[in-house]
């Protein structure tokens, strides 16, 4: 009987790697196994995935070396980049070119790079539309992604360019679930207007991912993306409000007010649902939910995803 393919997971105790994790684990055929390379194999959630059978491998993706070591014999890597935990465009491009050029030489005979637009491409920094953040980008947290797809294009490594979309869990863990307004009823907050916002579960971009690495040579040097659903925000308050069973309005405000809210990283945010909502037509025509049906047939719509978690969304 042949050896399994591996597949060597970045940041597999996070939201992405996770859901790779969970779908290579879980498929029927076993196609595939996991190596889980994670920062801390002595974390809890490393632990977790080690008591049930996945292998861990410890690396950093600021280590080059360490991502050899870990990258090696596997057959391919799902890499992807924490921009949320430094808000670096240096470290995470930094970080993204280790991971190219440790695919390279590791042998690695396909990566996927999970990877989002460079705005810049259709707001040059000197375009006053939104402001320029940290100097020279305009959507910090997409920039220096799409930016980065060029180490993996010019590595020499067989790559999928996958790009992402909104993930639904931002209802659970970003504070944009459905909120008491001073009118006391429920309302979710987004710069969106009347435009559509691509949005997918985190468990389907794993298991997408995967659909991926079993069609083999079909996507590789190719750039794909993936939705399962294209949907505004009334849309989407409609959705929570049919779930709960109460009133949920659509708050819509401006990317100006977006951009003054009180979190870190309020005016990335804001400028990137400027983004998405200027254009509407190249990011959701960029985002097919047919090619990621095609990929993952199991993937869910919003109200499927609502209903599932509902326990788990802080609606207040």
């Amino acid at each position: 009987m042949a050896a399994k393919k591996i597949i060597a997971v970045v940041g597999a105790t996070g939201a992405q790697g996770g859901g790779l994790v969970k779908a290579i684990t879980k498929d029927p055929k076993k196609e595939f196994s996991v190596r889980a390379i994670t920062r801390n194999k002595n974390s809890e959630k490393a632990q977790f995935l080690a008591n049930k059978g996945v292998e861990i491998a410890e690396a950093d993706v600021a280590d080059k070396a360490s991502l050899i070591r870990a990258f090696s014999g596997a057959y391919g890597a799902y890499c992807v980049t924490f921009f949320w935990d430094h808000f670096s465009v240096d470290k995470e491009m930094a970080h993204a070119r280790n991971m190219a050029v440790a695919a390279k030489e590791a042998g690695l005979r396909h990566v996927i790079w999970s990877t989002l637009e460079d705005t810049r491409v259709w707001i040059p920094p000197e375009d006053n539309r939104m402001p320029t953040l940290q100097g020279k980008y305009k959507v910090p947290h997409f920039d220096g992604k799409g930016a980065s797809d060029a180490y993996f294009i010019e590595s020499g490594v067989p790559y999928t360019l996958l790009l992402t979309s909104f993930f639904w869990e931002n209802f659970i863990y970003f504070g944009m679930a459905p909120q008491k307004g001073h009118d006391g009823e429920l309302a979710i907050t987004l710069p969106m207007g009347s435009k559509k916002l691509p949005g997918i579960a985190v468990d389907d971009i794993g298991r997408c991912a995967l659909g991926i690495f079993k069609a083999g040579k079909r996507y590789q040097k190719k750039k794909i993306g993936i939705a399962g659903e294209h949907l505004g925000g009334q849309d989407m308050a409609d959705v929570f409000a049919k779930v709960y069973g109460k009133p949920v309005k659509y708050n819509q405000v401006s990317p100006e007010v977006y951009r003054s809210f009180d979190f870190p990283g309020a005016d990335d945010l804001g400028n990137m649902f400027q983004f998405k909502s200027e254009f509407e037509e190249v990011y959701c025509g960029a985002r097919d939910p047919a090619i990621a049906r095609k990929l993952n047939p199991e993937l869910m719509d919003f109200e499927t995803w609502v209903r599932t978690y509902k326990d788990k969304i802080p609606v207040e």
